[in-house]
Order: structure tokens, then C-alpha cells, then sequence
């Protein structure tokens, strides 16, 4: 419970910051643009530098694709098994290779905060249902490498669209867990992941700072389940996992 707590602390201490954040940012670029001549371009040089440095908050929710057994209702009283998909963030270091000012490489090593829920519904021997929340909580240390394709700067704005992937390891992970004597039967995962991860976003070239505002998606490529004989997880044929991620950037 005390770690449920401080994790929903730290959740709701980034949602505030990030929020603060923005704020900052409007505020300080719109008494700035006050003082700009009509038409200046902000970060001017910006585009002809090799390589620029920063950092990313994110948002994240997370779930899986989920595949059942052909059979799955081998298990009695077993009725069905549903995404309960769980808020989480990421924090990130960010650094971009320029070839040119339309395409660049960026790794972001990242460290993120991830839950998922599995509910599964039970028949009662009285006619009734009993539902269970079975919620895996990760802590993925992420290797990113993505590539970004970037419009022409239309003043001090410009789209982008993102592909790529990332390799991902558990610094959290309860494989190890003996379920047979665990006060709670845990789903156990796989203390690796990979993932093709694709999104956009927007480019805001302030007059010290670049600032984005970007969403994507990871497509978690293997089966992270560790296959057990308990009823939880003896129904499910795979599980990969799901991420949607909403990122605000700061490049110098």
C-alpha cells in the first residue's frame, strides 16, 4: 500500500509540474513575443547545428494486447478476461543527430513508469460474479532509438512524424516470485521487451529553447508472459504490451 501511495504521489507531482511547465512556457513566450520585431524567426541558427541536447515528461497508458486460449473456458468458472488499462510517466534524456533540418536521430534513454490491469470475471457457485484486478507494475529503463522526420519551419513552427524502436528492461521485475507461497497469485512478466514505436508531434522554436508537444504509440513485439499453471495465467495464449505516450520536450 505505501508503495501504491508514493507512486500515485509521484504520478500526480509530475501532472503539475508538467502543467507549471506549460504555463511557464505560454506566459514567457507571449511577453517575449511583445517585444520580437514582426516576422523574426526565434533560434535562427538553430537547424545548422549537428546535435542538440535536452530532456522529456511524459505521460503514459499502458495496457496489452491480449491473446486467451482457443479453450479458455477450460478454466469452470472462468467468464472473461478485459484490458483495465493504468496511467503512469516517464522521465528522459534526449539527444538528436542532425543529417539535415528535415531528418534527425534521437536516442532517449528513459526511465518509465508503466502498470497495466487484467480483469477477469468469475462464476460463483450462487449465480453471482466475482471480479479480479490483476495489475503488473513496471519500472522499464528504455533504450529508444527513433527517427524524426520534420517539415520546413513555418516561422517559429514545424510537424513532425516519428518512427522507431526501443529496447526495454525491467528494473522492477517479479518473475521471481514463488506464487505456490505468495499471499497474492501475481501475472509474472518477462524482465525484457522490445517495441516499433510511431507518433507526431509539433516543434515551437521559443527565443532560448525549442519546445514540443508530442504523442506516440509502442507496439510491444514479443510475448512477455511467463506461462504458469494458476488461473490467471493458464487462460492467456500471449500477452505484448501497449503504450500510448504524451511527451512535452525542451531542446537547447
Amino acid at each position: 500500500m505505501g508503495y501504491f501511495y508514493n507512486r500515485t504521489q509521484m504520478k500526480l507531482l509530475l501532472r503539475y509540474s508538467i502543467l507549471l511547465l506549460l504555463g511557464l512556457v505560454i506566459f514567457s513566450d507571449g511577453v517575449m513575443a511583445q517585444k520580437r520585431i514582426r516576422g523574426q524567426k526565434n533560434l535562427a541558427y538553430f537547424d545548422s547545428k549537428p546535435y542538440h541536447f535536452g530532456f522529456l515528461l511524459s505521460w503514459n497508458t499502458s495496457s496489452f494486447f491480449l491473446d486467451l486460449k482457443p479453450d479458455y473456458t477450460f478454466n469452470d468458472s472462468l467468464l472473461s478476461v478485459a484490458n483495465v488499462p493504468q496511467a503512469g510517466f516517464n522521465l528522459g534524456m534526449l539527444a538528436s543527430l542532425n543529417l539535415n533540418k528535415n531528418v534527425s536521430f534521437r536516442f532517449i534513454p528513459t526511465l518509465s513508469f508503466q502498470d497495466r490491469g487484467l480483469e477477469y470475471r468469475f462464476h460463483k457457485a450462487d449465480g453471482g460474479t466475482q471480479t479480479f484486478l490483476k495489475r503488473t507494475e513496471s519500472v522499464w529503463l528504455e533504450f529508444p532509438l527513433i527517427l524524426k522526420l520534420r517539415t520546413n519551419r513555418v516561422g517559429n513552427f514545424a510537424a513532425y512524424a516519428l518512427v522507431g524502436g526501443k529496447y526495454g528492461l525491467d528494473m522492477q521485475t517479479q518473475k521471481d516470485v514463488n506464487n505456490d507461497v505468495a499471499s497474492d497469485i501475481i501475472i509474472k512478466l518477462q524482465d525484457r521487451d522490445y517495441s516499433i514505436d510511431a507518433g507526431g508531434g509539433f516543434d515551437f522554436f521559443l527565443e532560448y529553447f525549442k519546445f514540443a508537444i508530442e504523442m506516440k504509440t509502442a507496439f510491444g513485439l514479443p510475448d512477455v508472459l511467463l506461462h504458469e499453471d494458476h488461473q490467471f495465467s493458464a487462460p492467456l495464449s500471449k500477452l505484448r504490451t501497449r503504450t500510448f505516450i504524451f511527451s512535452i520536450s525542451f531542446e537547447g
